[in-house]
């Protein structure tokens, strides 16, 4: 009997590989997206259109999943946005949609397809290699969405264990995806629009530039998920092309890091010559 993945954010760089992957690999794939973009062509995959913070949306994706199968193996997050802003100046419906879509999306998506899932079922999580560090300035907000996320997939863990339905997260670094172009977007923006920070945006643009140039190919992560996916047991949290700066300076003491933050960041005084 031919298994069912769902899968969420499936027109994306990394939903679209694992889509095509888990085909490739004899699964039905009921893919997920917003975007009614170029069709994913492939006979084991079935594209529905939702949106994933919308309760009748997702409500009516269901249906169309019910009608092929009660059963689903899997659910796989890939939805959701990045947001690059100051925690001051940003907008408050920014604030609230990022939360929306990061978190409310995979509450609604689960919630509404529990019912599909039954004893060693999985339902992965896509969070983010930020997701157990301490947040940096200005991707403070996309940070805490992902926190957010990881300790909602854990708290899931614990509950769904008890109906042996595996919850794992996949801690992904920087992957070479129009995610990428987006958050250079956003940071672009940000360092024009911002009142509070001009100078030190700037020399912060030039950090993530060089953390994103180390990005992977969407289809690692889907060998990734694959791989998971297979596994009997699986463990909580898997992590891929994590940043090792990152990992060094989540390692020091906080002081430090505030330290560390500050000087990189901090406004240089304007030296005015001699009169």
């Amino acid at each position: 009997m031919q298994k069912s993945i769902l899968i969420t954010g499936a027109r994306g760089g990394m939903g679209r590989a694992t889509a095509l992957a888990a085909a490739e690999c004899g699964f039905r794939v009921f893919a997920l997206d917003r975007d009614a973009g170029e069709e994913i062509r492939n006979d084991n995959i079935i594209f529905i259109e939702a949106d994933v913070t919308n309760e009748d949306s997702v409500k009516a994706a269901f249906d169309i999943v019910k009608e092929k199968t009660d059963t689903l193996f899997a659910i796989v997050h890939f939805a959701g946005i990045y947001m690059l802003d100051s925690l001051i100046e940003m907008e408050c419906e920014d604030f609230e949609k990022i939360f929306k879509i990061n978190l409310g999306g995979v509450f609604l998506i689960n919630k509404t397809f529990m019912q599909m899932l039954g004893e060693g079922s999985r339902i992965l999580i896509t969070t983010s290699e930020l997701a157990p560090l301490d947040p940096l300035p200005f991707t403070g907000i996309y940070a805490v969405t992902k926190g957010a996320l990881d300790k909602y997939a854990y708290s899931l863990r614990m509950e769904l264990q008890l109906k042996n339905i595996q919850v794992s997260v996949l801690r992904a670094g920087a992957v070479s995806t129009g995610m990428l172009g987006v958050s250079t977007a956003a940071l672009d923006r940000f360092c024009e629009k911002t009142e509070l920070y001009t100078c030190n945006a700037d020399r912060f643009k030039k950090i993530v530039d060089s953390v994103e140039a180390r990005s992977i190919a969407p289809e690692a992560i889907a060998k990734k998920v694959m791989g998971i996916l297979s596994k009997k047991r699986a463990h909580f949290a898997y992590s891929i092309n994590r940043n090792p700066l990152l990992l060094m300076l989540n390692a020091m003491p906080k002081r430090l890091q505030f330290f560390i933050i500050r000087q990189v960041l901090k406004e240089k005084k304007q030296k005015h010559p001699d009169k």
